[in-house]
């Protein structure tokens, strides 16, 4: 079977997982944790082998980590799955009912999209989160992980499959592609893959929304900023900085950008710097930064559009909050912004006009997150305004249709100079 077949195999294969009940795919999101512990030695085997193989090639530390599946990722993923079914069932869900007239009720139901086609990065313990999501959603999924992974990725595909293969739901609506060229298969999948959701680099993400006529959902960078207002708690400031650039830097939730109000940049500056340095942070500012402290690397110009996705940051100091959303606004991706701030107004003010999928008030920005959001881990996070926005959880992996029960009405009943006039009545 070619490619191409095994991608239009896979709407047909899930279509009993779209109309199947909660109980039984709660009983199939327990099965596959099952499934994962059953095999763990096989998993273990093969992550060893990519992980020994990524090392031969040079793969960078950073990447390396990510890499790594351990039993450490292995009681995440699992306690990930038991957190999906504990979550209220999102098929069928009545989003609106109203009446149009006496035996005539409209509803709004929520359903699967259908057939999701993920390329993700190399971090096997994603396969699962988003294997789990999709079981969960009612979709199928086809799934593109990154080569350095490819021997993880198929341990654990063929787990999931084992342990579904003897249940309704069946192993069809799951399939693993394993080779680069693969992916122009999948973009030429219009009719048979419902959306494309990429997850990886700026260059890659715009190269799959410009070559495919499939929806696309994601981002395709995190330029995220923290601002330091006047006034606010200069320890709160420092400690939320480092979290948000020092936490997990090569995540699209870091922040790449620190905004510091000109008003307390004499008393943050210091403690600021010195924090980040002791943490390894290379700190490239601005003329006025670098008169305060001669150790920062003088900005260039693109350094504010720049994604560091690494111990490195930029710190601009700004002439209140106007300059501070404005800037947010022209630079940012529209991804993750935080404010630091003692003034309530000042807060609801950012949160009004940072035109962001996530906006926060004296928190990190680490906490633009699927799994810390409550939505059972996620897909992605989506920097659009159509459809999901924000961590893209189960909610972001329906879609609705409309659902009319009638007792016999035409619409000519409703037309002309003696039309019936309609009730309207809002029911939920």
């Amino acid at each position: 079977m070619t490619i191409r077949d095994a991608i239009h195999q896979v709407k047909p294969d899930g279509a009993y997982l779209s109309t199947s009940s909660a109980l039984e795919r709660a009983d199939a999101l327990r099965r596959v944790r099952d499934g994962l512990k059953r095999d763990w030695q096989c998993i273990s085997q093969a992550n060893r082998n990519d992980v020994e193989q990524a090392k031969e090639s040079g793969l960078s530390p950073a990447l390396l980590h990510r890499l790594v599946f351990d039993e450490g990722k292995l009681q995440d993923v699992c306690r990930s799955l038991d957190d999906l079914v504990s979550l209220p069932d999102p098929v069928g869900k009545v989003l609106e009912k109203r009446e149009l007239d006496e035996g005539l009720v409209l509803s709004r139901v929520s359903v699967p999209l259908g057939v999701i086609g993920m390329v993700f990065e190399s971090r096997p313990d994603a396969l699962v989160q988003i294997a789990g999501l999709c079981l969960k959603s009612g979709n199928s999924v086809i799934l593109k992980g990154g080569i350095e992974a490819l021997q993880t990725n198929k341990a654990l595909t063929a787990s999931i499959k084992k342990s579904l293969e003897d249940t309704e739901i069946g192993s069809g609506w799951i399939l693993l592609l394993e080779k680069r060229e693969d992916v122009g298969v999948m973009l030429k999948s219009e009719g048979d893959i419902d959306l494309i959701i990429p997850r990886g680099s700026n260059a890659f993400v715009r190269y799959v929304m410009e070559n495919t006529h499939i929806p696309v959902l994601g981002h395709s960078s995190g330029i995220c900023h923290l601002y330091i207002d006047d006034p606010c708690d200069v320890d709160m400031a420092v400690r939320l900085a480092v979290d948000a650039k020092t936490n997990a830097p090569s995540t699209c939730n870091s922040i790449e950008t620190i905004l510091v109000d000109r008003s307390v940049a004499s008393s943050v500056l210091p403690s600021l710097a010195a924090a980040l340095r002791a943490k390894g942070v290379v700190i490239h500012g601005d003329q006025e930064v670098c008169s305060m402290d001669a150790s920062c690397v003088p900005f260039k110009e693109g350094d504010w559009d720049k994604e560091y996705l690494a111990l490195e940051v930029n710190i601009h100091v700004v002439s209140g909050i106007g300059e501070a959303i404005a800037h947010i606004n022209l630079h940012g991706s529209h991804h993750t912004d935080a404010i630091v701030t003692s003034n309530p107004e000042h807060g609801r003010l950012f949160q009004r006009q940072v035109d962001s999928a996530d906006v926060f008030v004296n928190a990190s920005t680490r906490f633009a997150d699927g799994y810390r959001y409550g939505l059972g881990a996620e897909v992605g996070i989506s920097t659009s305004k159509i459809h999901a926005r924000g961590p893209v959880g189960l909610s972001g992996l329906m879609t609705s249709k409309w659902l009319l029960d009638g007792s016999g009405q035409v619409v000519a009943a409703y037309m002309g100079p003696h039309a019936k006039p309609f009730t309207h009545k809002e029911l939920v």
